[in-house]
């Protein structure tokens, strides 16, 4: 029954080995059949924390344009061990990360938002700071993206 369970939630998607003993668990499976069941997957390497690490970070930041941060958040809360997750998020570069903030930005930008009204471009830079603020960037970088973007689009540096 264990491996019945395992394996359907391994045709759904990629799972952790902890969102798997999370899975039996909730069925009631006993730890010890649980752990064995999972430990022939993971010798089979149907299950491998670090593939489905590596395979979460390219999708998490293609799809959703997730931070660093955000992202070592999720694979901690999925059971990634520091070292698989740090090894994971070295394909996104410093630049990646820049590179998908400023996408985001230019994509959230309202049209027809006044730049050159002071009250509707602060308006703007809570809003658009904010929403990098929830994918996982830094409060110093989000602002700073925003603000480049903002300046780009009025053809006016910001003033501070």
């Amino acid at each position: 029954m264990a491996q019945t369970i395992v394996y359907r939630q391994l045709t759904v998607s990629a799972k952790s080995r902890l969102q798997l003993a999370r899975k039996l668990a909730e069925r009631n499976v006993p730890e010890d059949v649980a752990e064995s069941v999972l430990d022939k997957f993971e010798d089979a390497r149907l299950i491998d924390d670090a593939e489905f690490a590596n395979m979460w970070v390219r999708s998490r930041s293609q799809s959703r344009k997730l931070a660093k941060g955000a992202l070592r958040r999720e694979l901690a809360e999925k059971g990634i061990d520091e070292e698989s997750a740090a090894a994971a998020l070295e394909q996104l570069s410093d630049q990646d990360e820049e590179d998908a903030a400023r996408a985001l930005v230019e994509r959230k930008l309202r049209p027809g938002t006044d730049l050159q009204d002071r009250a509707e471009r602060d308006k703007a830079t809570r809003r658009l700071a904010s929403m990098l603020a929830r994918k996982g960037y830094q409060p110093s970088q989000a602002f700073r993206i925003v603000g480049e973007v903002l300046d780009s689009r009025s053809g006016q540096p910001g003033e501070d």
